[in-house]
């Protein structure tokens, strides 16, 4: 007997919970491609784009995961030989480097502490020793979800003004935008991508990059670009070739009903309800590792991302069997351990489409599944988590 029949909570970094909104407003028939409603859609989609990253830069859309904006960003602005500094705080920025070596380009990976956010001295150090201004671009993710580390991008962007490097800054937000402050242009970032799946509240399938003054002037001249990528043929005059063929429709009328979700919160309200929803969650492992087998990835509090929580299981416990009880027995899905974590770690998100009865469900859950399996931690846990979600409410 399990109690998990009725609506399975997903706690997976990605994809997140889908409103009922943005599914009904994709449940309805194809339009016309190249005409009328389809090329306001797009229009409108691009501009509030612009919106959500903070930039009047040009914004560009795929039908395609994340990793597809990966290699429009990378494609559109390199030549082959080019250097690309991965800055590694996870597993992503590195894979993100692998992605462009594998269409042509040099890589070099800054090698970070993975229980650490990118430390913006070092980044300093190795810009201001390519005297000869080999690496072309920096590649780092404001949220790595293997990690669950939020890097500062405004203290990157610092480091490399002090070493005097003219790279391009290349930012991936597929696990920030939506959930936490993003502000492409007064960070001066040169190019920035996200997918549709995580703070976006909408299916898989979409991904997006903005393009700063300099990302275009580097477009000019590079020499990885590829039809379906390609900024220029994008920014021709038929509807399509914003697509590059037949635009992802239903998908794109999801994105714009759950668009309009997030200006109706306001955005300062979706960046402070992730922010609360994120302590709550942080209140939990605080009493949990109590226990001393459960404890943060991530050892700095301010380091910690307001998206994702990755929380490692030590002393010889695998978050195998505490995964596999959640999800039979309850219903909820919490992310697996990935990369270098694979097997040492669970993952709580707490981005998109989530409040607190969604969270504190979510974190019982995890709760009753220590307690029935016998792994050691503090109790309280949820308890705790309340009482941020009351504070909250009082403030």
């Amino acid at each position: 007997m399990t109690v998990r029949n009725g609506r399975e909570f997903l706690a997976l970094p990605g994809p997140t919970t889908v409103p009922d909104e943005v599914l009904q407003a994709m449940h309805r028939p194809a339009i016309d491609i190249y005409a009328g409603d389809a090329i306001a859609l797009t229009a409108s989609l691009q501009d509030d784009l612009r919106r959500i990253f903070n930039t009047r830069g040009r914004t560009y859309i795929y039908a395609a995961n994340g990793h597809g904006a990966w290699e429009a960003a990378a494609t559109n602005t390199l030549s082959a030989g080019d250097k690309v500094l991965a800055l590694e705080s996870g597993r992503f920025a590195v894979n993100w480097a692998e992605m462009a070596r594998m269409r042509g380009a040099k890589t070099e990976i800054l090698v970070g502490d993975l229980r650490r956010a990118v430390d913006p001295a070092a980044v300093e150090a190795r810009l201001k020793a390519d005297a000869g201004g080999e690496i072309k671009a920096v590649m780092v993710v404001q949220v790595d979800t293997a990690t669950g580390v939020v890097n500062d991008i405004p203290a990157i962007r610092a480091a490399m003004d002090a070493a005097g490097h003219d790279a391009l800054l290349m930012v991936d937000a597929i696990a920030s935008l939506g959930t936490m402050p993003f502000d492409m242009d007064d960070w001066r970032v040169d190019v920035a991508v996200c997918g549709s799946q995580k703070g976006l509240m909408t299916p898989p399938g979409l991904s997006f990059v903005a393009a700063g003054p300099r990302a275009i002037e580097a477009h000019q001249t590079a020499d990885l670009r590829s039809q379906y990528w390609d900024w220029t043929f994008r920014e021709g005059d038929l509807h399509y070739e914003k697509y590059c063929g037949t635009p992802p429709e239903h998908l794109l009328f999801g994105l714009r009903r759950a668009l309009d979700m997030i200006f109706e919160e306001g955005l300062d309200g979706v960046f402070k309800r992730h922010h609360i929803l994120a302590r709550a969650v942080r209140a939990a492992v605080d009493q949990w590792s109590k226990g001393q087998v459960l404890s943060y990835n991530i050892v700095e509090a301010a380091e910690r991302a307001d998206s994702v929580t990755t929380v490692r299981i030590d002393s010889g416990h695998s978050p195998t069997p505490l995964v596999d009880w959640c999800r039979e027995h309850c219903g909820v899905v919490l992310g697996i351990g990935i990369g270098a974590l694979d097997g040492k770690a669970f993952r709580i998100a707490h981005m998109g489409h989530v409040n607190a009865p969604m969270i504190l469900g979510t974190l019982g859950v995890v709760e009753a599944g220590l307690q029935a399996l016998d792994i050691p931690h503090g109790s309280g846990g949820v308890q705790a988590a309340t009482q941020v979600i009351a504070g909250a409410a009082d403030a």
